[in-house]
């Protein structure tokens, strides 16, 4: 359950139906609470106010024009106008700054507001004006890392309607029209699906009449449509936008019914391609179901379904896979082909806080992890394990760190002891509180470096410390990389004076992979919930195949 505060400047009771509905669409379950319009300072810095006794996981902070602009502003007095418009903006800073995670967004200027200066020159000023708030809006996230802010200004150039119903307004109080309305809700709904760990993972692309045009195993190499001309050039800007979902961290795969040998020749060869083989994490070039190659590619990357994006122009096998697998998200790529690449990016499915350098090199790991497993057989897994030639890096998180760490607790679902339990707010406090210890976990091989693949939430007492938090990438599985950094943990502990290491764990539906971890290295259950080890004599759970590396303790 996830909650959701909405706080606004105006009356935006008609934002709530439509938020609520969005969210669901989202696949998000929420509660929601609106505060009492123009009350948003109030409501964000009283300590027994309503929105402090909610305590949301997201407060949704909505604006409007008229909350900067004074009430009789003067057209030909603009410096006065700024003044009145920056002195609101610090205002509203001050109330944001350690609130936990708020969303603003930029706040269009209303025709009428536009209009009432006459001069084609004062309206450029007013408008240069406007665009310093917009800007000055979109840089808080860098002085406030809990901050985010949508963008609502460039969203509403593509809504057909006013921003703003006069009558409503003057009637109500309500500052946004329907069209507007809706515009955030989805906006918001999709920012909220990011907090939630629900954004998207997997785009997996049809070929024939979807990344080019035509059928390449009748027309050929030379015959399909892919080029600088209409209709090649809408296939290639869908390429091209795939290819920069890549570069963010999403995986691309390939389901196209054909010959492989065909569409081999075709990614690696012709001039119009944008995406190469090594863009694609994984190609499935057969004769096969989709539906059946979806559930393959799951299982072989270790993600669920519900992760996945599948877009096809063949209203078969969209409705075939919508019916075999309805966790998959599908989007249809029917007629115009230029307007195929708005529709792969028009629900925002792949929408995160934040991008890291381990998104950035996402595919080149996963296809160094299908290394991993096509090597030649050994004799025994720990014979392979000693080949892989693991290290473990263990080291207290530095603020560059952070983000991943968010994200990890935000999107595992398998390793993780407790899911959800550390929000973005929560893990920046937890790693600057001096009674605990956030560490992160970096691992290579012989075959490259991972990157920070998890991350360990320790409380550390006198006598006994917890670990809060446990999460791992389901990239390392099976590699006894979590024995490792749970032994830097034990080691941490034994060496402060602690006599006991307690761990916290919450069943869910999918984190079974994370169940059987601690009663197999000797904890024992403990009540309420969670498990308990005694540090003496001191364990030893590191495989003998693992290297340890504990790094220095770093300013967070």
């Amino acid at each position: 359950m996830t909650r959701v505060a909405v706080v606004a400047t105006f009356t935006a009771d008609g934002v709530l139906p439509l938020l609520r509905s969005a969210l669901e669409q989202a696949g998000i379950e929420a509660e929601l609470h609106l505060c009492p319009f123009g009350q948003v300072e109030t409501e964000l810095t009283a300590p027994d106010s309503g929105l402090a006794r909610f305590a949301p996981d997201v407060t949704l902070v909505l604006l409007h024009d008229g909350a900067f602009l004074p009430a009789a502003w003067d057209p030909t007095r603009l410096d006065g106008v700024e003044d009145a418009v920056r002195a609101r903006l610090e205002s509203l800073e001050s109330a944001i700054a350690g609130r936990g995670t708020v969303v603003l967004h930029t706040v269009p200027l209303s025709r009428v507001e536009q209009r009432t200066v006459v001069s084609y020159r004062g309206r450029a000023a007013l408008g240069r004006l406007w665009r310093r708030l917009n800007s000055a809006l979109l840089e808080l996230p860098d002085r406030h890392p809990s901050v985010h802010v949508l963008d609502l200004e460039a969203v509403l150039v593509d809504e057909a309607g006013p921003v703003r119903d006069e009558r409503l307004y003057r009637y109500a109080s309500m500052a946004w029209s329907a069209v507007a309305e809706r515009a955030y809700a989805r906006e918001a709904a999709a920012f909220c699906r990011a907090v939630a760990g629900r954004s998207a993972k997997v785009l997996v692309l049809d070929g024939d009449n979807t990344l080019w045009g035509g059928v390449v195993g009748d027309d050929g190499l030379a015959g399909i449509q892919l080029g600088p001309l209409y209709p090649g050039n809408a296939h290639v800007d869908l390429q091209r936008r795939a290819l920069a979902l890549r570069r963010q961290g999403v995986l691309l795969a390939l389901a196209s019914k054909n010959s492989a040998e065909v569409v081999d020749e075709l990614l690696a060869e012709h001039p119009g391609m944008v995406l190469r083989p090594t863009d694609f994490v994984a190609l499935a070039v057969n004769w096969q179901p989709k539906d059946g190659n979806l559930r393959e590619l799951a299982a072989e990357l270790n993600v669920g379904l519900d992760s996945f994006v599948f877009a096809d122009d063949s209203r078969f096998e969209r409705e075939l896979v919508r019916e075999a697998l309805p966790s998959v998200r599908v989007v249809p790529l029917d007629g115009d082909p230029a307007g195929f690449s708005d529709l792969v990016l028009a629900d925002d499915h792949f929408a995160v806080l934040e991008t890291t350098e381990t998104d950035r090199s996402r595919t080149d790991l996963y296809r160094a992890r299908r290394e991993r497993n096509s090597l030649a057989a050994f004799s025994s897994p720990e014979e392979y394990l000693h080949e892989l030639q693991l290290v473990v890096a263990v080291r207290e998180a530095t603020r560059y760190d952070l983000p991943r760490l968010v994200q990890l607790s935000l999107r595992t679902n398998q390793f993780v002891m407790v899911r959800g339990a550390h929000s973005e707010t929560g893990t920046r406090e937890f790693a600057e509180s001096p009674d605990r210890l956030l560490l992160a976990i970096s691992v290579s091989d012989r075959f490259g470096d991972e990157g920070v693949v998890g991350g360990i939430w320790v409380s550390r007492g006198e006598r006994a410390w917890t670990v809060d938090n446990f999460v791992l990438s389901c990239r390392v599985f099976s590699r006894g990389v979590e024995h490792t950094a749970l032994q830097a943990v034990m080691d941490r502990a034994i060496a402060a004076g602690a006599e006991r290491l307690d761990a916290a764990f919450v069943a869910s539906e999918r984190n079974q992979p994370a169940a059987s971890f601690y009663p197999s290295v000797g904890f024992e259950a403990r009540e309420p919930s969670g498990y308990s080890l005694p540090l003496r004599p001191p364990p030893a759970v590191r495989p003998a195949w693992a290297t340890l590396i504990e790094g220095e303790t770093a300013d967070v």
